[in-house]
């Protein structure tokens, strides 16, 4: 089986921080099975895609607490009209899913009780505040 010619190129397409594919690239080495003209196409295409993603998309924040909630009001805040979706620049109401992103937010506040820093639970309850408020708003 090892005598056969592979016809086909296999690409990973999961995204990676920078450092990461350094770290991968000098561990790599070049198996005498591949051919260089495959090769240097696909090196030369995958860093013209990496250029242009990184033109495109701006850094990710870190993940933790505080942004995972704020990613939560942004969502809430979508679905209740309050800003246009990115995508479409469109704002369409759905109240029930505004709803629902408003009482998870309350379920997290309820089982993160006392495990939360002041700034995380002042964060939490300034949020669920004015959604309530924009959700009664909206439906009343």
């Amino acid at each position: 089986m090892s005598d056969e010619k592979k016809d086909f190129v296999v690409k990973d397409r999961r995204i990676f921080s920078e450092d990461s594919r350094e770290d991968e690239a000098q561990d790599k080495e070049p198996s005498a099975e591949s051919s260089p003209e495959v090769e240097a196409h696909a090196s030369s295409s995958a860093g013209e895609a990496q250029a242009t993603e990184a033109q495109q998309e701006p850094p990710l924040p870190e993940i933790n607490f505080s942004t995972f909630v704020v990613s939560l009001n942004a969502s809430a805040l979508l679905h209740l009209g309050a800003i246009e979706d990115p995508t479409t620049g469109q704002t369409n109401k759905n109240l029930s899913m505004a709803k629902q992103t408003i009482d998870i937010l309350n379920l997290l506040e309820e089982k993160t009780v006392g495990n939360l820093s002041t700034e995380e639970t002042n964060l939490l309850k300034n949020i669920l505040y004015d959604l309530r408020i924009i959700y009664v708003k909206e439906s009343g």
